[in-house]
């Protein structure tokens, strides 16, 4: 292996295990869902109510979704190095087709083990799926730093819809809540079938389109020093333009920042930005510390590093088999605990009664049991995906 291809193996490791790291975190938060005795009754983050533990259990999890489609992006940018504009924007086009469906067929059962799919769940692989699909098309007739302008016009922009009154037309707000404002937006697909949109796309698109401009850091013959001052740069000025939002609180969150007479309360409110749907303030929050990461730990190597990257090599893999075995957990743990079968059918998740589940020592450990369990499989799949040339494997 020559020089430049040792510094692009580096270079994609960095990347492994940023994207490793925000997976083994996303799943604390699905675990909670799933087993905190709190998950379907209480906010985590209302300052009002919450604990200091509860609230960064669900914080440092906010992290997850924003780092994830960056990165997304950024991957878009290096596969697409060495083929034509139309094949590049052929791959992206099928993968986020292919996407969308994964979620609608295969994450939805995994939530709800409702066999009947009475309730879809769109999130985070959905607006991966829709953001490709958009990225095909810009892709192939835009520069990246044309691509990259507009996500940052979207990133920056799209709290502007705050500011004005909602669409008259159910057609036209059902539109702008899907592509701009969904917070949780149910759409009736019948009396007993329903689509719960809590991704709104385009604000996600803004994310990848970043991240797509940023993998132009990343393509071989880039000098890794001015790569590394790139990322310190933007990231430090990402992290300075949430604090500054934040403390003016006039712009860039639907809800402004509540001011407390009690410092500790203060400091949750601070933090406690707009996910769904992403705002400014939330974007800027997750993505400045990840840029940062990505500038520090790409000279980094050592055990924690090497077992995060395994989990960054195979995510999708990683991303459906964790939503399996919590939710098969989950039944053998009802029934262990004595819950009946009248009790099964829930929304949004089969076998989780709102009055289920046990305190955050438990929840860790769950988490903690479920990555750990999942390592081994991971390393199997990572090295079948470099030992076979399938074509399948693009894809997951």
């Amino acid at each position: 292996m020559d020089a430049a291809q040792t510094t692009l193996s580096k270079r994609i490791l960095s990347i492994d295990i940023l994207r490793g790291l925000v997976m083994i975190i996303m799943a604390l938060d699905h675990t909670r869902d799933f087993f905190h005795i709190g998950a379907m009754t209480g906010d985590p983050l209302n300052p009002d109510t919450t604990t200091g533990m509860l609230f960064f259990t669900r914080w440092i999890t906010h992290f997850c979704a924003p780092t994830f489609v960056f990165l997304s992006g950024l991957s878009a940018y290096l596969s697409a190095q060495g083929k034509s504009p139309g094949l590049a924007s052929a791959f992206l086009l099928k993968r986020g087709l292919w996407l969308i469906f994964i979620e609608l067929a295969i994450i939805t059962f995994g939530l709800t083990f409702n066999p009947g799919y009475n309730f879809i769940i769109l999130q985070v692989i959905w607006a991966i799926g829709a953001s490709m699909i958009f990225l095909a098309i810009f892709s192939r007739v835009l520069s990246y730093k044309v691509i990259l302008l507009i996500g940052l016009l979207l990133v920056f922009g799209h709290n502007l819809f705050n500011l004005f009154p909602a669409p008259k037309d159910p057609a036209a707000g059902m539109l702008l809540k899907v592509f701009f404002t969904a917070s949780g937006t149910v759409v009736p697909l019948s009396a007993n079938h329903f689509v719960g949109v809590f991704y709104a796309i385009l604000l996600w698109t803004g994310v990848m389109f970043v991240g797509y401009g940023v993998g132009s850091w990343y393509r071989k013959g880039y000098d890794a020093e001015r790569r590394r001052r790139n990322l310190l740069m933007m990231g430090f000025l990402t992290v300075f333009i949430f604090v500054a939002l934040r403390l003016i609180n006039v712009y860039g969150d639907p809800v402004p920042r509540k001011e407390y007479d009690d410092l500790f309360k203060d400091l949750l409110s601070f933090f406690n930005v707009n996910k769904y749907p992403p705002s400014l303030q939330y974007i800027a929050m997750t993505l400045g510390p990840a840029m940062l990461f990505l500038a520090v730990i790409e000279k980094v190597s050592n055990w924690f590093t090497r077992i995060t990257a395994v989990y960054g090599a195979v995510p999708f893999f990683y991303y459906v088999l964790h939503f399996y075995l919590l939710h098969i957990l989950l039944v053998i743990v009802f029934f262990a605990t004595g819950h009946s079968s009248k009790e099964i059918v829930q929304v949004p998740f089969m076998f989780r009664p709102v009055a289920f589940g046990f305190g955050l020592p438990i929840v860790y450990f769950i988490w903690m049991a479920v990555v750990a369990s999942l390592y081994l499989p991971c390393r199997w799949f990572k090295h079948y995906k470099e030992t076979h040339r399938q074509w399948w494997l693009r894809y997951v």
